[in-house]
């Protein structure tokens, strides 16, 4: 069995990909893209190795304040609430969270959270060298029964940023201005005839930058301005496949890992059978068989076994 994530806020799936490139096996949940409700939602307890997501940004981007100085609120509020209910429902080993720097860092019961900005130009996206596109982001890496230890997640960095930087992808400008002339008769002492706009990326470009194909929408029940936007809100694939190859390392999850306590598992069930047939055999069988098979649940459940208080002084030294 391949180990089970839960996708909250999925959009068009670009953090989903990342994760199931790297071997998880990915279950999204509702967005409102396709019509969903994650204040309804409530996943089941012990089914997902981990939760990732990313809640809506608006309230916490650089831009917000534009909108609360024209009246208005963002359109989707503030969800990350909901984001960490349904890690306490859901109740998994570990979880990711993704969103803008002045986000605030999520908290639920129990899970020790570490915090970090990752630039997608840091990110190796081919032969070493890191993203085009500057895209900070933070990531939220909550750890159950988890302890400082636990730490920041393993980014494997690229060992040359890229020699060309463009702006984030987003589905209102490009970051760059262009000059227009303005037609005869309008010229105003202001601007000298000349009027300034903001350029929009074009939706292959934006594909490209976020590291999928460019035509990677081109079959999606969306307007041009739907898929640029829904392009513009996801998690660029080379970025999303450092945090989840980051997960498999902080979490020592290895391929092969969950076959081999699948294995394990029916191996120690022949053993118990065994034992209910065979009356020769001893008590302290019996323990040892117990022993086994808790660990290998142990094993198989991705629970990080907790550190008592004696261990942990011990572990500082």
């Amino acid at each position: 069995m391949a180990l089970l994530v839960l996708s909250l806020f999925p959009g068009i799936g670009l953090l989903d990909m990342a994760f199931e490139e790297e071997g998880f096996c990915v279950v999204r949940g509702p967005d409102l893209l396709w019509g969903g409700d994650v204040k309804r939602f409530h996943p089941p307890a012990g089914k997902f190795d981990g939760v990732i997501g990313g809640p809506p940004c608006q309230a916490f981007s650089k831009l917000a304040f534009l909108q609360k100085h024209a009246g208005r609120a963002p359109r989707h509020g503030n969800l990350i609430p909901e984001f960490e209910r349904c890690v306490r429902e859901a109740a998994p080993a570990w979880f990711v969270m993704e969103n803008v720097p002045d986000a605030p860092v999520p908290s639920v019961a129990d899970y020790y959270v570490s915090s970090q900005l990752i630039d997608n130009r840091w990110v190796e996206q081919a032969d070493g060298i890191g993203g085009e596109q500057r895209r900070v982001r933070r990531f939220s890496f909550g750890r159950i029964n988890g302890s400082s230890f636990a730490m920041q997640l393993p980014i494997e960095y690229a060992l040359l940023e890229a020699p060309l930087q463009t702006f984030a992808v987003t589905a209102r400008h490009s970051g760059r201005m262009s000059w227009q002339v303005k037609a005869p008769g309008t010229v105003t002492a202001s601007d000298g005839g000349a009027s300034v706009r903001m350029n929009r990326y074009k939706l292959p470009e934006a594909c490209r930058l976020q590291g999928v194909a460019e035509d990677f929408l081109e079959h999606a029940p969306f307007t041009a301005q739907g898929k640029l936007q829904a392009v513009a809100n996801g998690v660029p694939l080379p970025m999303g496949r450092a945090i989840a190859r980051a997960v498999r390392n902080v979490m020592n999850y290895k391929p092969g890992d969950e076959t081999k306590a699948d294995d394990e598992l029916l191996r120690l069930e022949k053993r118990v059978e065994n034992y209910r047939t065979d009356s020769g055999y001893t008590e302290e069988y019996a323990v040892d068989i117990m022993l086994d098979l808790l660990s290998a649940i142990r094993r198989r459940s991705r629970q990080p076994e907790v550190m008592s208080d004696d261990a942990s002084r011990r572990e500082r030294g």
